[in-house]
């Protein structure tokens, strides 16, 4: 490491998890940490619909022997997340974890990295410039164990895992072998009640086993970054869905637009639309003409109708 680096990581910050915002959900889980030691800052709340609240967070993770369509794949969707402003968590691993915290960084997002090392030794080394830079940007690098701890890698690393799920909201398994420490983050997620999305991959890759079998046992299949949008935004999508189809119901006049409503919201028989609109009948079947001319709605038969 070089001087500069070392410099750099020997100074940090020490709390316990109700002292901040964004780590005080750590008090509702099992082997909740004592103490939590980090680099950086961490995220703060954020004004929404006139309240402060937590900044959504997702965890992005996966195998640290990635394919190039796992990169592929969680490259784009921490890139949009971040877009959104949403935190990106994941463990600084090799592989798909370094791939959604790099992509969160050029998008200009705030990303956070659970160590499974005590603070002062950034694990991989190799990653140093790229926990520099998390901190540089406005992330964190946090870790449950103070410098000089000892610890038993194999089950220290296992035990962060508890910490990524339980400061996100959702779990995102980009690939995984049939047995992998990505696997006991997503236990981890499951026990904390947080959504768990999986990309399903060829059954054939031994990466896309872990992934494959969590769909099969119940996880939600990933297949574009609006899955876990929806989930995070549910008001957003619904509204933003409301104005996209009320976008696709205006017509040509008024009566045409008050027609195409009312078979949005439902409605099929020309006799229960005329008696909604209080239309006389050959008024709605000069309209209903029309619009079937215009290819906006399509006849069912028996004077039913449907949007196109």
């Amino acid at each position: 490491m070089s001087t500069l680096f070392h410099t750099f990581f020997q100074n940090f910050n020490q709390i316990s998890p109700l002292e901040a915002n964004f780590t005080e959900v750590l008090e509702a889980i099992v082997l909740k940490p004592k103490m939590l030691y980090f680099h950086g800052k961490m995220p703060e709340n954020v004004l929404k619909n006139g309240k402060l609240e937590r900044p959504k967070a997702v965890a992005i993770v996966g195998s640290r022997h990635n394919t190039r369509y796992g990169e592929e794949i969680a490259y784009d969707l921490a890139y949009k997340l971040a877009k959104k402003g949403v935190i990106i968590v994941s463990g600084l691993a090799y592989g798909i974890d370094s791939v959604g915290h790099r992509a969160c960084l050029e998008a200009g997002g705030t990303t956070v990295a659970v160590l499974g090392t005590p603070i002062n030794q950034i694990y991989p080394r190799s990653h140093t410039s790229l926990a520099k830079e998390i901190v540089e940007k406005g992330g964190a690098i946090i870790s449950e164990y103070a410098p000089g701890a000892q610890i038993l890698p194999k089950i220290s690393f296992l035990e962060r895992n508890r910490l990524i799920s339980a400061l996100s909201d959702a779990v995102v398994v980009v690939e995984a072998a049939e047995r992998s420490g990505t696997l006991n983050t997503a236990a981890h997620a499951l026990n904390q009640g947080k959504e768990v999305f999986a990309v399903p991959g060829n059954i054939n890759n031994p990466y896309s086993r872990g992934c494959n079998k969590l769909i099969a046992s119940g996880a939600t299949p990933y297949l574009e970054p609006d899955d876990v949008l929806r989930f995070l935004f549910p008001e957003d999508f619904a509204k933003k869905q409301k104005k996209l189809k009320n976008l696709g119901l205006v017509g040509d006049s008024d009566l045409e637009t008050a027609v195409l409503k009312a078979l949005g919201s439902g409605l099929r028989s020309g006799e229960e639309i005329m008696a909604n609109l209080n239309l006389p009948p050959e008024l709605f079947s000069q309209t209903i003409t029309l619009l079937e001319i215009k290819s906006r709605v399509r006849a069912l038969g028996a004077n039913n109708w449907s949007l196109v």
